[in-house]
């Protein structure tokens, strides 16, 4: 299936989507348009509509208007999930006035310390958003106006689960990415509530790792440095928690692909937001010990991403695509770990 041909199978997945709200039950994040971004983007359209008929039963509907959000006033509904439809409007609206890339350069900063909310999603589904538009050139075409309509639903989630984490307390660190998630301090180590809020509460210390980088080039690089090894991580420690540690490489991967389409100045700051990120998902929900696991065979990145979508789950799904990114063999294994881990959709 040509280029073409995939842009029009992911625009009529988003409008089928956007009919939709960003979650369901008031917690579960819809995983849809990042799974069909990512099936379009790694060249399989066609299996869309049918991983979409699977989950369709988890759509609930879009949420309802409660006071128009304005330039004026939306600081005060920074963090509002009841919001959340009018932040989408809003949203929709700054994206039909001026160009996508002003628009996320203007509120990527805004938006930044609140990553940790909906347990990272919403930075994750930006992430994508920016990937499909990226696609389209420097300003975008006008059909691809589902792909600004999924980056205003994207930016719109982030602002209405908004949550920053004040006060965290710095602990030595390590000098490589794996060494420092190796030195996060666990929660694990002791009772642990359920719920990624009640966890996040209680992460008060992380260690350094990246703090000195004032470089935007280094930030970059310590970033992809920062996927590999949470995605490597996985591979031995993913059985402590299959799903939600697979968003510590999955967030920070969004922040990275988001980079390109950011000004340079904030390249720095999504350095730091993004091992936060990591690290705190780290310390709730890995184990004290990772084990041995060595794949039968060595597949390919393409029989990865088949396992993976045979397999249905969107997290899987989701490794998977960032796995791809990350590209060695010990990334591809940790995505096959998490078909092994996780319970199949299918």
């Amino acid at each position: 299936m040509d280029a073409k041909d995939q842009s029009g199978v992911l625009e009529e997945a988003l409008e089928r989507l956007h009919a939709s709200g960003p979650e369901r039950l008031g917690r579960l994040t819809n995983h849809a348009p990042m799974v069909v971004e990512a099936l379009v983007s790694r060249g399989h359209s066609a299996a869309v509509h049918r991983w979409l008929d699977y989950y369709q039963s988890k759509l609930e509907d879009f949420p309802a208007p409660v006071e128009p959000v304005t330039d004026a006033d939306w600081p005060r509904a920074l963090g509002d999930l009841r919001r959340a439809g009018d932040w989408i409007a809003y949203f929709t609206r700054l994206l039909s006035e001026s160009p996508w890339r002003q628009v996320l350069a203007r509120w990527w900063p805004r938006l930044l310390p609140g990553i940790y909310g909906g347990s990272t999603h919403p930075v994750i589904r930006v992430g994508h958003a920016v990937r499909a538009l990226s696609r389209s050139g420097p300003t975008g075409r006008p059909e691809d106006l589902p792909q600004l309509g999924e980056l205003a639903h994207g930016l719109g989630y982030w602002a209405a689960r908004h949550r920053p984490v004040p006060g965290l307390r710095e602990q030595p660190g390590a000098a490589s990415a794996a060494e420092a998630l190796d030195a996060v301090p666990l929660l694990t180590r002791a009772p642990s509530p359920d719920g990624f809020p009640a966890r996040l509460a209680l992460v008060d210390r992380l260690p350094v790792w990246s703090a000195r980088v004032t470089d935007a080039e280094e930030a970059q690089r310590r970033l992809a440095e920062l996927v590999r090894a949470a995605t490597h991580r996985y591979l031995t420690h993913g059985h402590g928690e299959e799903t939600m540690l697979v968003h510590s490489a999955t967030a920070p991967n969004a922040v990275l692909r988001v980079l390109p389409a950011l000004p340079r100045d904030l390249w720095v700051p999504s350095l730091h937001a993004a091992w936060t990120a990591s690290a705190a998902v780290t310390a709730m929900y890995s184990p004290p010990e990772g084990v041995p696991y060595a794949p039968v065979g060595r597949p390919t990145a393409e029989e990865v991403l088949e396992r993976a979508l045979e397999h249905g789950d969107e997290h899987v799904i989701k490794l998977a695509d960032t796995a791809l990114d990350v590209g060695d063999d010990q990334a591809l294994a940790a995505a096959l770990r998490a078909v092994e881990l996780s319970e199949p959709a299918f």
